[in-house]
């Protein structure tokens, strides 16, 4: 009965949204010509079989070779406001204002704090990168920010690529990050991970020596990739986990509209391999190199990251041996950001964060 309950308004949440772009289905693949070489369309054919081809060769390539997909310099060019830090990210798109990384500020207060010193200190020392789930607004996750605060750690919440300032003139969503484009969706999440990164620098350089992350919906996945590649990151808490990026956009009710422009071209297994370099399952191994300490948590009756492909992820955790800290909640995608769900995850990241921090 709970079940039926949860799914139900698991599906009219997600129906609000009634501005979602259906974009046409594009192989994308001049979005990843530094990683094809010049001119992929000239190699491809009518029925998109080079296409395919490209995409599986690089995506294997990509996974066999992550340190250096996913890594780049050091930011260096940094502006700060006060409040917001700016900083340009190393993945240069076709839309100018996607270009500019945008990251929110929230440090530790110390005036008036009566705390012992050697605590105060340590607050100082303390800082997660925040990055909201998709579609999310600029306040999306200040109220984490706020929290984390509270227990004297500082936050720079990240606005992911085509997300609030960095949304491209002419669109209201975020609908360039994950589309049926295939080339620009696996172009934007490369960009996140390297942010992240770029943020990671900025942190450092501000003399934060304990930095942990935590990540919402397709948040979750570019903070584990991130955390996978960058050992800077002590503490990982995700909140809606999942397995193979491809296997989520094919059943998530709220990429329907994307599955449909995917469907025309490819299917479900070929998703799954075009995209399989952002997909967690793909470097659990590699994550034993130094698993260092992570939280997942995930949503019995997730509509959007359906729990079949979760424990697709936690198989892959088990095989390998990989001890992560797992919360199963009974409600659903949608129903976490509602009230009392919410304070739940809000006390498990906080908690997680503050004891390995």
């Amino acid at each position: 009965m709970l079940r039926n309950v949860i799914h139900r308004w698991e599906r009219n949440l997600s129906q609000r949204d009634v501005n979602r772009m259906a974009i046409p289905f594009e192989w994308g693949l001049d979005y990843l010509s530094d990683h094809l070489g010049r001119s992929p369309q000239r190699r491809t054919n009518g029925n998109g079989r080079a296409a395919r081809e490209l995409l599986f060769a690089l995506n294997e390539r990509a996974i066999h070779e992550s340190d250096h997909f996913f890594s780049a310099p050091a930011v260096t060019e940094f502006a700060f406001d006060g409040e917001w830090l700016t900083f340009p990210s190393h993945v240069r798109s076709p839309y100018t204002k996607n270009t500019p990384v945008h990251a929110r500020y929230f440090p530790v207060s110390t005036r008036g704090n009566m705390r012992a010193t050697s605590e105060v200190e340590r607050a100082r020392r303390r800082a997660v990168v925040v990055l909201p789930q998709w579609n999310a607004d600029i306040e999306s996750h200040v109220g984490l920010c706020a929290l984390l605060n509270r227990i004297n750690v500082a936050a720079l919440r990240l606005s992911l690529p085509y997300h609030d300032r960095r949304t491209p003139e002419g669109l209201v969503r975020a609908d360039y990050m994950v589309s049926a484009n295939v080339g620009r969706t696996l172009q934007a999440c490369r960009q996140a991970v390297l942010d992240v990164r770029g943020a990671v620098d900025w942190l450092i350089e501000q003399g934060y020596e304990r930095i942990g992350i935590t990540g919402t919906s397709i948040g979750s996945c570019i903070a584990f990739l991130a955390f996978v590649h960058d050992e800077r990151l002590r503490a990982g808490a995700d909140n809606h986990v999942s397995s193979y990026f491809g296997d989520v956009v094919w059943e998530g009710i709220s990429t329907s509209h994307v599955r449909r422009g995917l469907e025309t071209a490819m299917t479900r297994d070929e998703v799954r391999r075009v995209w399989l370099s952002i997909s967690p399952n793909a470097y659990i191994e590699k994550l034993m190199r130094n698993p260092r300490h992570g939280l997942f948590i995930s949503a019995r009756y997730d509509l959007s990251f359906p729990p079949s492909l979760s424990r697709l992820l936690f198989e892959e955790c088990e095989r390998h041996g990989l001890a992560y800290e797992r919360r199963l909640v009974p409600w659903g995608h949608y129903t976490m950001g509602k009230t009392p769900f919410k304070f739940y995850f809000g006390y498990q990241a906080l908690s997680f964060l503050n004891k390995h921090l």
